[in-house]
């Protein structure tokens, strides 16, 4: 196989795209409930929803990942590959993806619309505004923080402790130095002097709960119970409280409407909302998911990073909400970061791969498979069978690949080698014909939890039989709120880990499955409006920084108004 594959842009921009309405069409969405942008994305009206109520419900199949390195795995060319493959096995299949932040696409890791022949099309529109949902959570959540400002200014009629406000701004750009900012410093009529700061758009709140938002309706109430800080009493302040929440939703309201836009193959694919993996989901939306539920015979979605970060969230907080049943799950492993989870290999963002890292090594390759092991354990925990999915490099070896295979034989596990970037849905075909034998066996789903668990047995639970600790060290601050939040009825939530993405752990150090660690639980907050609790686990950054040589510095525009330098 070439190793010297065009661009991503090349390849898009060479590509011919279907009208949005024929694409709509293969979802049995009609052109009635469609809301043009341009020629080749589209909105598609809530009302679609309820119009293919009475179609029966597809197969629903998740795309997850061993952990990754810096680099990432390739979830998203898997999921848009592996839909491309069922549509070629006479499927009608339908990927939903989360949008991209512009944070990595002008920083490090570059765009999130897949990659070669398995990518979302038009790459640019997607990579940068869409459809401007991004946007507008970004001003629905900075008004909310004006509000807030607002109201200290005339009185603070709700008592808000100053020290103990958690509610910062956003933007969606890639600023180390708008991490910790002091505001009101111009004169007495420019507000309070208070220290805040800001967090990339895809960390907001705002973004999750429009992820898991499933009516208008709903979208309304979780913006109301938004908690923006506490009283000196330690009484809760919600964007009701401010009056904030009915101008959000106004500004939210159209972005609630899921996006069309198609693969490089002409099939559907619906891209919404996108969570940070860190700290929050890390998934579509669940507007999306119920619209291709119904409108395709397979839906293909990606949960961010790992299987111990965004497959067990949308196992354990978005399918409770969208009362979805995954019937089949994809591992994508790589030859690459198998080898750095031996141990012997460091990868870092922004820096070539080390010497050596390339060169025939299946013994790297078998040091690592722990991790592998580990994944497959953690998706059969939730009674789902994985497909393992080989993402395969031109670097790799077939030795590589058949140390990946033997694991899996071993454990049982379905294996297929794909080459979907190279070769579209034609180097997926043996990954969907494995997705659909196992679709088709009875489904045992389960919830890791009940919710009726206190909220640090929650915790625990994760910790212990996702992550592999042995138990947890709760901190003093964390446990005072642990407490606080069962005394106001917040217990029956569920939870979400705050954590790296590069390692199992909770210490972005240890490689492959680490063994014989406890996880400390630092901090403990509530995200009322997501409607989940969640425990900070590690030093987690929020608004990331710019490498020494950021990808905005090879972006520009052509002569004829064309985008260069996008990846």
């Amino acid at each position: 196989m070439s190793t010297l594959l065009p661009t991503d842009l090349a390849i898009a921009d060479a590509a011919t795209l279907r009208p949005i309405a024929e694409v709509a069409a293969l979802l049995h969405v009609s052109p009635d409930h469609l809301e043009p942008y341009g020629r080749d994305v589209a909105k598609v009206d809530l009302d679609a929803i309820d119009a293919l109520a009475d179609r029966p419900a597809g197969r629903y199949v998740v795309v997850t990942a061993i952990t990754p390195t810096p680099l990432g795995e390739g979830k998203t060319t898997t999921a848009v590959g592996l839909a491309q493959a069922l549509a070629r096995a006479g499927q009608r299949a339908v990927v939903t993806l989360r949008q991209p932040s512009m944070g990595p696409t002008f920083g490090i890791k570059g765009g999130a619309a897949g990659g070669g022949y398995s990518q979302v099309l038009p790459m640019g529109r997607l990579n940068l505004h869409l459809t401007g949902d991004v946007h507008a959570v970004t001003a629905a959540h900075n008004l909310l923080a004006a509000m807030v400002d607002n109201h200290l200014h005339h009185g603070n009629r709700l008592g808000i402790d100053v020290r103990n406000i958690t509610w910062r701004r956003v933007l969606d750009v890639s600023d180390r130095a708008l991490r910790t900012v002091i505001v009101g410093i111009g004169g007495r009529e420019d507000g309070l002097v208070r220290q805040t700061g800001f967090d990339i758009t895809a960390a907001s709140e705002v973004m999750v709960l429009l992820s898991l938002a499933t009516s208008l309706a709903d979208l309304r109430a979780r913006l109301g119970r938004i908690v923006v800080g506490y009283t000196s009493e330690g009484s809760s302040v919600t964007a009701d409280d401010l009056h904030a929440a009915g101008a959000m939703a106004v500004i939210l309201r159209d972005a609630l409407k899921p996006n069309l836009l198609q693969t490089l193959e002409g099939g559907p694919a619906i891209v919404h909302c996108g969570p940070f993996g860190n700290i929050a989901t890390g998934t579509s939306s669940v507007m999306a998911d119920r619209l291709a539920i119904r409108g395709g015979d397979y839906v293909v979605t990606e949960a961010g990073f790992g299987a111990d970060m965004g497959a067990e969230r949308l196992f354990d907080v978005k399918c409770r909400v969208s009362g979805l049943v995954p019937d089949a799950a994809v591992l994508v492993a790589t030859v690459r970061a198998l080898k750095a989870h031996s141990g012997r290999w460091t990868i870092k963002a922004g820096r070539a791969l080390p010497d050596g890292l390339l060169d025939e090594g299946p013994g790297d390759v078998e040091a690592g498979l722990p991790n592998l092991a580990a994944h497959v354990a953690i998706i059969r925990r939730f009674g789902i069978e994985p497909v393992v999915a080989i993402n395969a490099f031109p670097t790799d070896f077939d030795s590589e690949h058949d140390a990946i295979r033997a694991l899996c034989e071993r454990l049982g596990v379905r294996c297929a080698v794909t080459r979907h970037v190279a070769e579209g849905g034609a180097g997926a075909l043996e990954l969907a014909r494995l997705v659909m034998e196992a679709a088709d066996e009875p489904t045992r789903f389960r919830f890791l939890y009940p919710l009726d668990l206190p909220l640090v047995d929650k915790i625990e639970t994760i910790a212990t039989q996702v992550y592999g600790a042995d138990g947890i060290d709760v901190k003093p601050a964390a446990a005072r709120a642990l407490t606080a939040y069962e005394r106001l009825g917040f217990g029956d939530l569920p939870v979400v880990i705050a954590k790296t993405h590069l390692s199992i752990s909770s210490d972005p150090a240890l490689r492959g499955a680490p063994r014989g660690w406890r996880m400390p639980v630092r901090e403990v907050r509530a995200a009322l409006g997501a409607g989940y609790v969640y425990a900070v686990c590690g030093d987690m950054r929020t608004m990331p920084g710019l490498p020494t040589s950021p990808n905005a510095e090879r972006i520009d525009l052509a002569a004829d108004g064309s985008v260069v330098g996008l990846c």
